[in-house]
């Protein structure tokens, strides 16, 4: 069988073609290859360069590359962090014509750690916390989207830096599956193993010295159901509200937002008894929010001030008498969206006076309304509304700011020329 290569980007298989694969992995030569820290694997695995890339290449069997491969590239879509997939190599043959195994090929993840590397020096449990609370928002993510993982652990994981947190991404996906939707018991299991992984592996560290005196690994290994099991209620659970308490809606997103997960769809049934609302989180990737709220309004804003008009939006819309999702009857949301931009963003910012706004846009101007609704909203324990928002917000907030020049003398937007 002659050398075959399956990649995911046209360029790679020319780069990858320099590669010795005639050489079993674990023989390749020191010229090929890029000292970086490995983690445990019942593979052999090492890091090389092909062409302007670091790549980790794996020796795996036939099946088990192209299943791994597959499901990668379905994570990829999916927008939940793990490591990209490059390509598969199979018909690997020695010089003597001896079959060797194939390989999966993965891109290396910069600014990337396997836990044992972060151990090399006693690490604070506050620390391992946070590596903690890394793995359980992937987990959830994973689960969110219906994958299986079926061997989570510290050593199947990698994690990279977020300013004081960390994020963790998922390098090895050989025991998972992707369904449409997990049952609790898949997601008993995965929890479970991820208890008893992240056990051994402190109690591991623990034998060799590199783990801090404090650390109890079978309570830590506990941590990690707790803090998924938290995740996960605050995720999918459904909430009612009364009308006039419309402010926890925006208590709740906080919430969901400071967890690290964005609300790209709500759902929201109105009842007799109140607002029954279903928050649906997916995880969005950068710009997700600004390029969202520029094809249905036609603003330009920035990321958090998107997010926070956009949150406002979909509330409102939800309120309208021809907002009916899936109807082919009902309003779009280019449609709602124009009428929202008309009716309530324009007319609560021109009743923000000029003089008083100096420098600050409109879009962080109405984000700033938002804050302050919420501000007020908790303090009087329901929703006190924009208008009173306004009102408080132009009394005592804006006459404190610090003297800035006319918004029209800095070319920022101008809420006159919104379609």
């Amino acid at each position: 069988m002659d050398l075959q290569i399956t990649a995911t980007d046209p360029e790679h298989p020319a780069a990858l073609l320099d590669l010795p694969w005639s050489i079993p992995l674990e023989d390749w030569p020191e010229e090929h290859l890029v000292a970086l820290p490995r983690g445990i694997s019942r593979h052999v695995v090492r890091f090389a360069r092909a062409g302007d890339e670091v790549v980790a290449v794996k020796e795996v069997g036939e099946w088990a590359a192209v299943r791994e491969y597959g499901l990668l590239r379905d994570l990829d879509r999916l927008a939940v962090p793990s490591v990209d997939p490059v390509a598969v190599v199979t018909g690997r043959t020695a010089a003597d014509g001896t079959p060797l195994e194939p390989v999966l090929i993965t891109r290396h993840l910069n600014g990337s750690l396997p836990y044992r590397s972060m151990f090399e020096t006693t690490m604070r449990p506050g620390t391992i916390s946070r590596l903690l609370d890394a793995l359980a928002v992937l987990l959830v993510r994973l689960h969110l989207n219906g994958f299986a993982w079926g061997d989570c652990s510290l050593s199947n994981t990698l994690f990279r830096r977020d300013a004081g947190a960390y994020a963790a991404y998922l390098v090895d996906a050989e025991t998972g599956q992707i369904q449409p939707r997990l049952s609790n018991g898949q997601r008993d299991y995965d929890i479970d193993v991820a208890r008893v992984n992240i056990a051994g592996e402190l109690l591991d560290l623990e034998a060799g010295g590199s783990l801090h005196p404090s650390v109890d690994p079978v309570l830590f290994g506990q941590a990690i159901v707790e803090r998924y099991g938290a995740l996960w209620h605050e995720l999918t659970r459904e909430s009612v509200y009364p009308l006039a308490k419309r402010h926890y809606i925006d208590r709740r997103i906080r919430r969901l937002n400071d967890l690290g997960f964005d609300v790209a769809e709500m759902q929201i049934q109105r009842s007799p008894e109140g607002d029954a609302v279903t928050f649906l989180p997916k995880v969005v990737d950068a710009g997700h929010h600004q390029r969202q709220l520029l094809r249905l309004t036609g603003m330009d804003a920035e990321e958090n001030q998107a997010r926070s008009l956009l949150n406002d939006l979909e509330t409102w819309m939800a309120t309208q008498d021809d907002y009916a999702p899936g109807d082919p009857l009902g309003a779009r949301p280019e449609v709602l969206a124009h009428r929202w931009v008309r009716d309530v963003f324009r007319p609560t910012v021109r009743a923000v006076p000029r003089e008083l706004r100096g420098s600050v846009d409109t879009a962080q101007i109405y984000h700033e309304l938002l804050e302050h609704r919420w501000y007020l909203s908790e303090r009087a324990q329901r929703d006190v509304g924009l208008e009173a928002a306004v009102e408080d917000y132009t009394a005592n907030v804006l006459p404190n700011r610090p003297e800035a020049k006319p918004l029209d003398e800095q070319g920022e937007l101008d809420e006159d020329s919104l379609t």
